[in-house]
């Protein structure tokens, strides 16, 4: 099977991953599940959007920011008494990709250090704008009795509704990107392998940067609405600039090259993370090892791992010679899916 199509193969089990959860609130009246599955949207939707930058072999730390953008926007478009989820939807992806259109003219121009340094003080810098706005985003009260969103008459006010709008929310983030990383997935792959050699072959390096740059802001702004629908407050805590360190772990854990390990990793370390709560003062102990512990055994990700195990085993399955094996194994490394 080609590379590109085991990747796209991998991304569509990714989304369908998803839409199980949709159905926790029809299974379980345990408000801890409930919890549990509005975590793990909520976080792997804004993990998406470090994972579309990474396609470009960019790092950035943006995605609280524009977490707060889509989630203000929408709550207050919600207080004004405009309820319907779609338009929330709309509201919460458009606003924080408008404000990356500019951003990232200035932005996309840095590179390694410099962008991630520039990326995290602009997270700084939009929460000192809402502290010192209290007439527009609440100031440190944040705006509370945020409506909860309404769709066809129907208020998804109760907490199994509110799950399944929050899974909605997180599919439509991961349909998107599915949508940006497969339509220029070959712009992006050449950008990450290799950009001075992609410019030169004509890829036109600022402008997919561009285009995954607001789509990466648009889908983070996805999960703010989800999260400030979810708590009915937008408030300013909610989108910590040290937040992005974990969205940035989901994906790196779980496999940055394809959705799939996103996914996988988003699940993973925020179910982990509820079972060290329990540990008291040793739960951030335990996950900075458990971390430490994924990234030196795989440090491709579980699904690099599973993909570099599955490469080294069906040759030999098949009884094929031991000088193929190594081949695909180094084509696999070269090739650099992940």
């Amino acid at each position: 099977m080609k590379p590109n199509r085991r990747n796209l193969i991998l991304d569509l089990w990714g989304v369908l991953l998803i839409l199980p959860l949709a159905a926790v609130p029809f299974i379980t009246t345990d408000a801890l599940d409930y919890s549990l599955t509005n975590q793990v949207v909520i976080g792997l939707a804004a993990a998406l959007g470090v994972y579309i930058m990474l396609r470009m072999d960019l790092l950035a730390f943006t995605v609280p920011a524009f977490m707060a953008i889509g989630g203000y926007a929408a709550a207050m478009l919600a207080t004004a008494g405009t309820t319907n989820l779609l338009l929330l939807m709309g509201i919460s992806f458009v606003a924080p990709a408008l404000v990356a259109l500019p951003l990232g003219a200035l932005l996309l121009r840095l590179k390694g250090v410099y962008f991630i340094f520039v990326t995290f003080i602009f997270n700084e810098i939009l929460q000192l704008v809402i502290f010192e706005t209290p007439d527009l985003t609440g100031g440190s009260n944040g705006i509370a009795g945020v409506p909860p969103a309404t769709l066809f008459g129907l208020h998804l006010d109760t907490p199994p509704m509110l799950v399944v709008v929050t899974v909605v929310v997180g599919l439509a983030a991961a349909l998107i990107t599915l949508a940006i990383t497969y339509r220029f997935g070959p712009e992006f792959s050449a950008i990450e392998e290799n950009e001075t050699l992609a410019e030169s072959l004509g890829v036109a390096i600022w402008r997919y940067r561009t285009i995954g740059f607001i789509t990466s802001a648009g889908v983070s702004g996805l999960a703010g609405f989800a999260l400030v629908n979810m708590l009915s407050t937008a408030h300013p805590s909610s989108f910590s600039s040290f937040s992005a360190i974990n969205y940035i772990a989901y994906v790196i854990v779980g496999g940055r090259g394809t959705l799939l390990g996103t996914v996988l990793g988003s699940a993973l370390l925020i179910w982990l993370s509820n079972v060290f709560s329990s540990q008291g003062q040793f739960s951030a102990a335990l996950f900075g090892l458990l971390l430490i512990v994924v990234v030196m055994l795989a440090p491709r990700g579980l699904v690099g791992a599973s993909q570099k195990i599955f490469v080294a085993l069906k040759p030999r399955a098949k009884g094929e010679p031991k000088r193929q094996v190594e081949g695909e194994l180094k084509a696999h490394n070269n090739g650099k899916q992940l």
